[in-house]
């Protein structure tokens, strides 16, 4: 199938976020009858949170690597997933001020390779190291028939730990603070099944694979230091449903984000957009556009802080700002801009 010059869009490579969201909403009614005091956040959050005691919190994340891995199968290369399957829970643990303690991973397959099993586990530890957090333990599942040959599936489980007084988002969110972009290391481990489409009849295929391949960056030994110093106001992982992912800070205000120029981005997403000709808005629902993580500052502190991420060895940029929501505005509207052009998503 011939792509190029066309539009293709995450509903057409099958996947349906409409359909998740309403399942979201399903799991989290039928998992209320489970919950007690102790839980502090549940379903719906980037991690949940539940009282050890007054002073100590426990966050909890799961996750997965998703179709990414099917490029692994394709390229015969598995020593990335597992940093992949770490920062997809490590990640989300930032977002709700944790500091991550450790992680459990699962491996299912039809029959254990070692060579593969170890090559996986591998990233997995250097995932790790990467997220400052121990590798516990985990499970290895071997189900003949269930997964073809050379194929298996990975999940991911982390935990941390927060002072009650430390959980992100903090309730004084409000217009005039300031946004500040993480950059990512490329399209993370978000977007695949349409990416795997783009891919088809692509000449270039080997090279496009394989920068397609590069790890999800962990980002918890530059923002850890700085989450325990209260420098944010909130952080949002730009994950599954793109930029959707910043109203999860707080729905009770608006942002516009102005996207850095795209020679300060990873150049793949030049290629996604020129190759789907997807419109800046599906793309920004889809993908993080080189953004990894969007982080809500005092605009007093936003530049020590912006020179502190710089330090640690990100590059990041001021971004935006958040806005008082408009009359008629949605809990998940964000505006943003790049190129003089200005489009809302919702």
């Amino acid at each position: 199938m011939e792509i190029k010059n066309e539009t293709l869009s995450y509903a057409q490579a099958g996947v349906d976020r409409a359909a998740a969201d309403r399942f979201v909403g399903r799991i989290a009614m039928l998992a209320r009858s489970t919950l007690n005091k102790k839980v502090k956040g549940a379903v719906g959050g980037y991690a949940s949170l539940y009282e050890l005691d007054k002073k100590r919190w426990l966050a909890a994340s799961t996750d997965g690597v998703g179709t990414k891995l099917k490029l692994a199968f394709m390229l015969g290369e598995h020593s990335t997933v597992g940093i992949d399957l770490v920062a997809m829970s490590v990640n989300d643990l930032l977002c709700v001020g944790a500091e991550p303690l450790f992680f459990l991973d699962y491996l299912a397959t039809g029959k254990l390779e070692p060579g593969i099993a170890e090559r996986i586990l591998a990233g997995i530890v250097e995932g790790c190291k990467q997220a400052r957090c121990a590798l516990v333990g985990g499970e290895t599942a071997q189900m003949p028939d269930f997964y073809r040959d050379g194929e298996y599936d990975l999940g991911g489980f982390a935990v941390g730990q927060l002072a009650p007084k430390d959980a992100l988002p903090r309730k004084d969110v409000k217009p005039g603070d300031v946004l500040l972009g993480i950059s990512s290391s490329g399209a993370h481990s978000n977007g695949y099944s349409l990416l795997r489409k783009l891919l088809e009849n692509e000449p270039d295929f080997e090279i496009r694979a394989r920068e397609l391949l590069t790890p999800t960056r962990i980002y918890a030994k530059s923002l850890g230091p700085l989450i325990a110093a209260r420098a944010f106001k909130g952080l949002a992982h730009i994950t599954g449903s793109g930029f959707l992912n910043v109203p999860r800070i707080s729905s009770k205000v608006s942002y516009e984000i102005n996207l850095p120029s795209a020679d300060e981005r990873p150049r793949i997403f030049d290629w996604i957009r020129d190759r789907s000709g997807l419109p800046l808005e599906e793309l920004a629902q889809t993908f993080n556009l080189g953004i990894g993580m969007i982080a809500v500052v005092e605009p007093r502190k936003a530049g020590d802080v912006l020179k502190k991420l710089k330090r640690a060895g990100e590059t990041a940029w001021i971004v935006g700002e958040v806005t008082r929501k408009r009359r008629g505005a949605t809990d998940s509207e964000v505006t943003l801009r790049e190129n003089g052009r200005s489009v809302v998503i919702s």
